[in-house]
């Protein structure tokens, strides 16, 4: 399992990138963040650290 974010949720505060452990996460052209499924661990940390819940398992 893989988390993705929901993009329309997302408020591009940054917090999941600073808590991805492997830095799986980065923003993308519109300051929105994106997770890269091939690097994220599927630990839950950027879940977790998501003040708007924007992210889930998929």
């Amino acid at each position: 399992m893989a988390y993705v974010i929901d993009k329309e949720t997302c408020i591009g505060c940054g917090s999941c990138e600073a808590t991805c452990p492997v830095s799986a996460i980065s923003a993308d052209d519109d300051g929105k963040y994106v997770i890269d499924a091939d690097s994220c661990l599927s630990c839950g940390a950027c879940a977790g650290g998501c003040p708007v819940d924007a992210i889930s398992e998929e």
